[in-house]
C-alpha cells in the first residue's frame, strides 16, 4: 500500500468521524474510541459525505439482550420506525416509507422477501449478537448505495474479519452467551469463535432463539376461542407472536499483498415465526447464502468486487393459534359457525368450508448479484465513485391443495416470476474549500420483469375468469429508471453545520404488486405485506414510483462536540405511489380487497435529536440524549392518509456511568393515531408512554446486561402494528373480529451474558 493511499484514507476517516458525531444519534462520539473501533475496517472506508447516521457499537450492545428482532435495535435513530410483524422480522420504516421502498443490505447483499406476506425480510436473516455495523440513509442516500428505493439505505454488517498483527502469533478467540425475557420466556444463545494468523482469518457464529406468545399490558380482546377445539388464549395473550430460530455462518478471510478476499457461507433453519397481524403462519423457512468479496488497495484508490447466491425455501400455514380444519372433526359441531363439518361443503363468506387439512402455501426463491465499485482517488480534494451492479431473482409461489375448495389443482400464485436489476452509478466529492463539500452522483437502473400463466385451485370464486384474463395480458415489463443526488455541506461556525440535500429516486413495484392476480378473499388476503388484515390484487402496468426529497441538517454543537443538537426537516413528493383502491363490496369497519394502483403522495415532517452532557459527581456522570420525529403522509389524488405512518413520537434518554456501570432511563412517548388511511380502515390508536430501564457491566471478558422493558406494564396498541388476525379462523376474510389492533408487550425483565475467551 502506497503512503500516498494511506493518508488519503486516513484523512477520509477523520472528517467522517467528524461529520458522524454531527448527526443525532452517534451516540459512540460520547465515548472516545468507540467510533473509530467501527470505522477502522479493512474494506474501503466509509464515504466522507454520505448522509448518514451510524448506531453507536455501545447501543447495539446494550439492546442485544433485549431483543432478537435486528431491525429493532434501530429504533432510537432519527426518522426510523418499525412496522409490527414476527417476533424477529419487524419491518423498519424510515420517514413513513417501508419495507421494498427502502434498500436494505446486508453485507453489501440486497435480499428480497420471499413471501406474500413479507415473512422473511432482509433483516430477519441477522441475529443482533452477529452485528458490527448498522448504518442508516434518512430519505437521500448516495446513488452508490441507493437504488430501486425511494425512502433511504439500510446498511447492516456483519463484525470485519480480524488479523494478527506481523511477526505476532495466530489469534484464538471466541464469545459465548445467553439470555432470558420474562413475558414470552424467551431463551436463546449464541456461540463465535476465530483463529487468526497474519493473512489467514477463519470465524464461526451460530445462535438459536425461541419465544412463545407475549401477553399485553391488560385484556385486549373479548373472546378466547382459537377455531381449534380445547385450546384457547388468555384475554390478555397476543396469539402467534411465538417463534423459534437458527442461524449459522463460517466466514473465511485471505489476505495476499495489498488483496483481501473474503468468503462466508450462511445457513439459517427457521421451524417457527407467528404472525399477529397475517393470517397464516410461517412454519418452516430455509435459507442457504455464499458471499464472496475481493478488495485491492491501489495507488490511485480501492476496488471491490462480490458476488452472492441465495436460495430461499419458505412455507406457510396455520399456526397453533389459528383455526388448522375448515371444517370440525368427524360430525362435531363447528364453534365457529355452528353446523357440523360435511364432505359437500358450504360457504360461509364466500369460502367452501369442509374438512380441510390447513392451507399449505409454499415459495421459492433463487437470488443472484453481482458487484464491481472502485474509489478512485483523483487528487487530494476530490474522490470518483463508479460501480455497476447485476440482480437475477426468480421467485415461485404456489400452493397446493387441501380440500375444502382448495384443490383439485395447485393454485399458481406467482409463477415463474423475474426481477432482474442491472445498475450503473458513479459519484464525485468535492472539498471545495475549509468550508464547503458537495457530493453529486447519477444511477442508471434497468429492471426487467415478467412471470409465466397461472391457474387457480379450479373455476370456482372466479378464478378461472382471472386466471385466463392475466395470462393474455403482456406480463413482460421494462423499467429504466434514472437516480440523482445532490449533497453539499457547509460549516457556517465552530458551532454550526449545515447539511443540504436533493435528489430523485425510483423503484420498480416488486414481484407481488404486479403479478398477483386473484381478487377471491381468501387468495387476496394471502397477499398483504402491510399487516392491514386486508386482501391486495396486483396490476401488472404499474408504473415505478419516482420520488424527489428535499432536506436540511442544522447541527448546533459544542466546538470539541461534547454536546449537538440536530434539527432536519424534509419533504418528499413522489410520483405514482403505490397506494391501494377500493374493489366492489368495499365497506367500512370490515376487511376489504383491494387492488394496488398507481396514485400521488406527498410526506413532510421533522426529525430532532440532542445529545448533552449533564455534569458529574459522587454518583457518577449523567447525560441526556433524545430524539424527535413527525412525518404526515398524504395521498394526492384522493386526500387520503397514508398507510402505517408513525404518529409524533419521542424517545428520551437519562444515561449514568459510574464504575464500570452504563445504565439508562428511557422514556418512550407516542401520539395518539386518529387520521389513518380509510381506504384500508386503518385502526385508530390512543397515545401512550413508555418507561425501559436497563444496566449492563463488563468485566475483563465478562458482559452482563439487565433491563426492564414497559416498567409499568401499560397497556397500548402499536400504531404501525397493523390489525389482529392472530387468532380464530382467520382464512374467512371477516370470520374473526375487526378493528383490534395488535398491541404492544407487556412489562419484560430480561438478562443477559457474554463471556469471551
Amino acid at each position: 500500500m502506497s503512503n500516498t493511499f494511506t493518508a488519503s484514507r486516513f484523512k477520509q476517516r477523520q472528517l467522517l468521524t467528524a461529520i458522524a458525531c454531527a448527526s443525532l444519534s452517534h451516540a459512540a462520539c460520547a465515548e472516545p474510541g468507540q467510533a473509530e473501533s467501527v470505522l477502522i475496517v479493512t474494506k474501503p472506508a466509509p464515504e466522507v459525505l454520505d448522509h448518514s447516521v451510524q448506531q453507536s457499537p455501545a447501543v447495539i450492545d446494550m439492546l442485544r439482550a433485549a431483543t432478537n428482532d435486528s431491525a429493532s435495535l434501530l429504533r432510537d435513530m432519527p426518522g426510523v420506525s418499525l412496522n409490527g410483524a414476527g417476533g424477529v422480522s419487524s419491518l423498519p420504516s424510515i420517514r413513513g416509507l417501508a419495507d421494498d421502498r427502502l434498500r436494505i443490505k446486508v453485507d453489501g447483499m440486497d435480499l428480497i422477501a420471499a413471501c406474500p406476506n413479507h415473512m422473511n425480510p432482509p433483516l430477519s436473516y441477522v441475529e443482533p449478537s452477529n452485528i458490527g455495523l448498522m448504518k442508516v440513509y434518512a430519505g437521500i442516500s448516495p446513488v452508490s448505495v441507493g437504488g430501486d428505493s425511494i425512502g433511504g439505505t439500510i446498511i447492516v454488517e456483519k463484525p470485519e474479519p480480524e488479523f494478527a498483527h506481523a511477526g505476532n502469533d495466530s489469534i484464538t478467540k471466541g464469545e459465548v452467551g445467553a439470555f432470558y425475557r420474562s413475558n414470552n420466556d424467551a431463551v436463546g444463545g449464541h456461540l463465535s469463535a476465530t483463529h487468526a494468523t497474519e493473512d489467514l482469518s477463519i470465524n464461526y457464529s451460530g445462535s438459536w432463539s425461541k419465544a412463545d406468545n407475549y401477553t399485553a399490558g391488560a385484556d385486549f380482546k373479548d373472546f378466547v376461542e382459537t377455531g381449534t377445539l380445547d385450546h384457547t388464549l388468555s384475554l390478555d395473550e397476543v396469539g402467534s407472536t411465538a417463534y423459534e430460530t437458527q442461524n449459522h455462518a463460517l466466514g473465511l478471510a485471505f489476505k495476499a499483498g495489498d488483496n483481501v478476499f473474503e468468503s462466508r457461507f450462511s445457513y439459517q433453519d427457521m421451524p417457527e415465526q407467528l404472525y399477529p397481524n397475517q393470517r397464516m403462519d410461517l412454519l418452516e423457512n430455509t435459507q442457504k447464502l455464499a458471499n464472496l468479496t475481493w478488495t485491492r488497495n491501489f495507488n490511485w484508490g480501492v476496488m471491490e468486487a462480490a458476488a452472492y447466491h441465495e436460495t430461499v425455501d419458505h412455507f406457510m400455514d396455520f399456526g397453533a393459534d389459528k383455526r388448522f380444519w375448515y371444517g370440525a372433526l368427524s360430525n362435531t359441531p363447528d364453534p365457529t359457525v355452528g353446523v357440523p363439518c360435511s364432505p359437500i361443503g358450504f360457504m360461509v363468506d364466500g369460502m367452501m368450508n369442509t374438512c380441510a387439512a390447513g392451507m399449505p402455501m409454499y415459495s421459492e426463491s433463487e437470488n443472484t448479484g453481482l458487484g464491481l465499485k472502485a474509489d478512485i482517488n483523483l487528487n487530494s480534494d476530490r474522490l470518483l465513485r463508479v460501480g455497476t451492479e447485476l440482480q437475477r431473482y426468480r421467485l415461485d409461489d404456489y400452493w397446493t391443495a387441501s380440500g375444502g375448495g382448495m384443490g383439485p389443482d395447485t393454485f399458481l400464485n406467482i409463477n415463474n416470476g423475474q426481477r432482474d436489476r442491472a445498475a450503473l452509478f458513479a459519484e464525485l466529492e468535492s472539498k471545495h474549500d475549509a468550508r464547503w463539500t458537495t457530493l453529486m452522483g447519477v444511477r442508471y437502473e434497468r429492471v426487467r420483469m415478467d412471470a409465466d400463466e397461472v391457474h387457480g385451485y379450479s373455476m370456482m370464486a372466479n378464478q378461472g375468469a382471472e386466471s385466463a384474463a392475466f395470462n393474455a395480458q403482456d406480463r413482460s415489463q421494462t423499467d429504466d429508471n434514472i437516480d440523482v443526488t445532490a449533497l453539499a455541506r457547509y460549516q457556517y461556525s465552530d458551532q454550526l453545520d449545515i447539511e443540504m440535500g436533493l435528489a430523485r429516486k425510483v423503484r420498480s413495484p416488486n414481484l407481488y404488486e404486479r403479478y398477483t392476480w386473484s381478487s377471491w378473499a381468501m387468495a387476496a388476503t394471502m397477499n398483504n405485506f402491510v399487516g392491514d388484515g386486508n386482501g391486495y390484487v396486483g396490476d401488472v402496468n404499474l408504473e415505478p414510483e419516482t420520488a424527489y426529497t428535499l432536506s436540511t441538517t442544522f447541527d448546533w454543537h459544542a466546538a470539541d462536540r461534547s454536546w449537538n443538537v440536530t434539527a432536519t426537516p424534509f419533504y418528499t413528493h413522489v410520483d405514482n405511489y403505490i397506494d391501494a383502491v377500493a374493489l366492489p363490496a368495499w365497506g367500512d369497519d370490515q376487511f376489504n380487497v383491494l387492488q394496488y394502483a398507481n396514485q400521488s403522495a406527498r410526506l413532510y415532517g421533522i426529525d430532532l435529536s440532542a445529545q448533552v452532557p449533564l455534569g458529574s459527581n459522587a454518583w457518577g456522570q449523567w447525560g441526556f440524549k433524545g430524539v424527535i420525529n413527525y412525518t404526515n403522509g398524504e395521498n394526492r389524488d384522493t386526500g387520503d392518509a397514508l398507510y402505517n405512518v408513525m404518529p409524533l413520537n419521542g424517545r428520551f434518554t437519562l444515561t449514568h456511568q459510574k464504575a464500570g456501570w452504563d445504565n439508562a432511563v428511557e422514556w418512550v412517548v407516542v401520539d395518539s393515531k386518529k387520521d389513518g388511511s380509510d381506504v384500508r380502515n386503518e385502526i385508530d390508536t390512543s397515545g401512550y408512554s413508555l418507561l425501559n430501564l436497563r444496566s449492563s457491566h463488563s468485566w475483563n471478558q465478562v458482559r452482563l446486561d439487565l433491563g426492564v422493558e414497559n416498567l409499568f406494564d401499560r397497556s397500548y396498541a402499536l400504531p404501525t402494528g397493523g390489525a389482529y388476525t392472530g387468532q380464530g379462523r382467520t382464512m374467512s376474510i371477516n370470520g374473526i373480529p375487526w378493528g383490534i389492533a395488535v398491541p404492544g408487550m407487556g412489562r419484560s425483565a430480561y438478562i443477559g451474558i457474554n463471556v469471551q475467551f
